[in-house]
């Protein structure tokens, strides 16, 4: 076991806190990683302000990076020093599903989630939750062998953080989620970190149009650097301008926002035959209302695609040979990196539109 600091939440709608806690020893298969860098990623404010449940005390954080530190006893595939990033979903690679390729979708989540002893707890033994069984907001984390992958030495770690997450969930609802056409046209709805990626994604798959839809205009500006051909602000009526822009509706849409209307404007902005593919995590109880006539005589549809649909080791790698030829940007994507002890200002400072991603030093030396 050590000793080390994390940023936990130990109530919602409160600050992150800067706390010293243990880590314990890595089991079997488990490798224990000294953390570089984390993405601040919209997915843990819902668990911050409680729009999505979480248990408390909790570690959040889960777009990360590091180095390898130590490794469990029946660890084959890394050494101490290896150069990492998370792969976030587990999988048995077992089940129907996993053997199906549809690895987010593992029905053996739970069991593979199960530790004989927690992996973080305060000093007094009291045992402190890992959101989606990471928590990488800690200098210290326990991943599983099979939830990492190793990144090139020419991949700088504060920008690999974002394959784990931003980059294989908005590229891969593109490629895999949707599976997006050649030539198609594309609207994205929101475009944050998640969004900045599905353009990307789109660019790469060759989409003959990609209308960026945001409320706000720095962002919108952004979106062009990745691949925007047109952007539509999203306080007019996004469905008519996308019409008036292209003379018909696109043929995907992705939502990656996480609400109920830009998921219905989503729907309203393809052509028939359409698909829109839902990327945003919506809160807790969020429920759709969609039009019935347009799935029966406009053909459309409407999919989901978690984590990027994919293989997230293949995906990753890919991904970072994308970057390392030029074709994927993501120091372009990275706002701003801050030191550690600045995570609750980061996070504050996503609520500007101005910011694609910020991403947490956690090399800094410790507070105090």
């Amino acid at each position: 076991m050590i000793t080390t600091q994390a940023a936990v939440l130990n109530a919602v709608n409160e600050p992150l806190v800067l706390t010293d806690i243990v880590v314990d020893d890595p089991e079997p298969s488990e490798v224990r990683v000294a953390v570089t860098n984390v993405g601040l990623c919209h997915s843990d404010l819902h668990y911050m302000t409680g729009t999505v449940h979480s248990d408390l005390p909790v570690v959040v954080g889960h777009e990360v990076a590091g180095i390898v530190e130590a490794i469990g006893t029946a660890v084959t595939d890394f050494k101490p020093g290896d150069r990492v990033v998370g792969a976030l979903t587990p999988s048995c690679g077992r089940c129907r599903n996993c053997a199906a390729g549809h690895p987010t979708q593992c029905t053996r989540v739970g069991q593979l989630r199960q530790r004989r002893r927690p992996a973080f707890s305060f000093a007094d033994g009291r045992p402190i939750h890992r959101l989606g069984d990471v928590g990488a907001f800690s200098r210290h984390i326990l991943m599983r062998e099979n939830s990492l992958v190793t990144m090139p030495d020419d991949v700088g770690l504060h920008v690999g953080c974002l394959l784990s997450c931003c980059v294989i969930t908005g590229v891969g609802a593109v490629f895999r989620g949707a599976q997006v056409r050649p030539g198609s046209t594309v609207a994205v709805i929101g475009c944050g970190g998640v969004g900045s990626a599905i353009i990307q994604g789109a660019r790469l798959a060759g989409a003959s149009a990609i209308v960026a839809v945001d409320l706000d205009d720095a962002r919108l500006t952004a979106a062009k650097t990745y691949g925007a051909t047109h952007v539509v602000n999203g306080a007019f009526d996004v469905p008519a301008e996308i019409r008036a822009l292209l003379g018909d509706g696109v043929d995907y849409a992705f939502e990656a926002v996480g609400s109920a209307r830009t998921a219905a404007t989503a729907f309203a902005s393809l052509r028939a035959t359409g698909t829109a593919c839902l990327v945003g995590i919506a809160p807790d109880g969020t429920d759709l209302t969609l039009p019935a006539a347009d799935f029966f005589f406009g053909e459309k549809r409407v999919v989901g695609s978690y984590m990027g649909s994919g293989q997230a080791h293949e995906d990753i790698t890919q991904f970072a040979r994308l970057y390392q030829q030029g074709r994927l940007l993501l120091d372009e994507m990275v706002t701003d990196v801050v030191p550690f002890s600045q995570i609750n200002e980061g996070f504050e400072a996503m609520k500007s539109g101005d910011v694609t991603r910020i991403v947490a030093d956690l090399t800094t030396a410790s507070a105090g």
